[in-house]
């Protein structure tokens, strides 16, 4: 009698399986690229205009995005995120102390800003994918929110390192528009920013509203 129960148990596991497979093919909701790796190239814009660019930034961030179907098909969605991203910028301007920056008033080395964040992505996504089809056309776009979790700005002047950390002036809450196209695993990837990176910060009176853009590619997986 037990080892009748036990076939009856396995076989109705296997044709549990096998129904929702079948329901997967025919059409039934589903979720789509839950996690999401990037590498872009970063260029920091709006500097002030006697600024130039020296050295090369880059970031990379990986995350969990929670893919919201808004239609049977599952080709229209909404994503929910939450991940850690990591900026190493070229940041041409000097800092004197927690809350004033400068314009270099000599040459620079090594003049860098190193980010630790946390990153909410909001996300309209449309995609040509179904439930078995796992290469597919797809356009994201949306909101980046980021908190940040700590800034290092560091620059050698004069053969002498110097090195502030979370800065007063920074601003830890930003916002950013981002778009990612592409088909199968490989996507490209554009970020704007809209919040400055510091916040009631001058330079001879005028306002410094430095911001993040990028260019990369992103990658997204189930």
């Amino acid at each position: 009698m037990k080892l009748k129960l036990f076939f009856v148990c396995i076989c109705s596991v296997i044709y549990n399986a096998y129904s929702q497979a079948d329901s997967l093919k025919l059409g039934d909701r589903y979720w789509e690229d839950q996690l999401y790796l990037s590498i872009s190239y970063d260029v920091m814009i709006n500097q002030p205009n006697t600024t130039t660019e020296t050295g090369f930034s880059y970031s990379f961030s990986g995350g969990y995005i929670k893919d919201i179907p808004f239609n049977r098909r599952g080709n229209v969605a909404a994503g929910i995120g939450v991940g850690y991203g990591y900026n190493s910028l070229s940041h041409n301007l000097q800092v004197i102390n927690t809350n004033t920056i400068q314009i270099p008033s000599s040459v620079l080395s090594s003049n860098k800003l190193r980010l630790h964040n946390l990153e909410f992505p909001i996300q309209f996504r449309w995609r040509t994918s179904n439930a078995i089809k796992y290469s597919f056309w797809r356009v994201y776009t949306g909101v980046r929110l980021t908190y940040n979790l700590s800034n290092k700005f560091s620059y050698t002047v004069n053969n002498t390192a110097v090195e502030f950390s979370n800065i007063a002036i920074y601003n830890k809450f930003q916002a950013g528009l981002e778009l990612s196209a592409g088909y199968g695993a490989f996507n490209f990837y554009l970020y704007y920013g809209l919040s400055p990176i510091y916040k009631n910060a001058t330079i001879n009176g005028a306002a410094v509203n430095s911001k993040i853009a990028k260019f990369g590619l992103i990658f997204y997986l189930l």
